[in-house]
């Protein structure tokens, strides 16, 4: 993994709500090397994935895919299982980044009103979602997962959808990938991106549902 990072230490009571939000508003958020590491590195990449209203778009084929699949949206209706997906490895993904010091931060983050999750339905079987936590007029994208062919995509469809709506200015996607270019992901230099991120901190945005 190639970042610029200072870690934390291996205690994670330094690791509060209070302390990640000025992170977060400072451009910074916290990773583990795998979910069985203690120590949390605080990350400040030189180059940063986002997604702008302006910048999103859903191909054709997602299009067809979500009219085509019957399911169905949900917002914060099991924000831990969400999470417990995203921490979960997979035959395609070994590990994760989700040590528990994380996932307690986000849950604690998420009774406070300040982390969010999107699930996907099929069924009445949760098969997909996403979750973040948001400041301002910015959504902090941190994991998503995938249980049935384009559940995630359709996540963050609906996720973006409702962000436009509600006048959110950024998605931080933190990484880039292939799979979020296709929506309108693209990369900014850490300047630039500490710029669009101070003016939509600076500006109160509410995550309703």
């Amino acid at each position: 993994m190639k970042h610029d990072s200072t870690h934390n230490t291996r205690e994670n009571h330094f690791l509060t709500p209070s302390l990640s939000m000025r992170a977060y508003a400072r451009g910074l958020f916290p990773m583990a090397q795998s979910r069985h590491d203690p120590i949390i590195f605080w990350l400040d990449p030189p180059t940063r994935g986002i997604i702008t209203p302006q910048s999103f778009h859903v191909p054709k084929r997602m299009r067809r895919t979500i009219r085509n699949t019957p399911h169905v949206v949900a917002y914060n209706t099991c924000f831990q299982r969400v999470l417990q997906e995203c921490a979960t490895p997979t035959t395609t993904r070994t590990d994760t980044w989700l040590n528990p010091h994380i996932m307690r931060l986000h849950e604690h983050l998420h009774t406070l009103g300040r982390a969010h999750s999107v699930e996907i339905f099929m069924d009445d079987t949760l098969v997909g979602g996403l979750y973040g936590i948001t400041l301002g007029a910015a959504f902090f994208g941190e994991s998503m997962f995938s249980r049935k062919r384009d559940a995630s995509k359709i996540a963050l469809i609906a996720l973006m959808e409702k962000l436009v709506s509600q006048g959110f200015q950024l998605l931080d996607t933190q990484f880039i990938t292939d799979h979020l270019r296709q929506f309108g992901a693209y990369e900014v230099e850490r300047t630039a991106y500490r710029s669009m991120l101070q003016e939509a901190v600076a500006h109160p945005c509410a995550f309703l549902t």
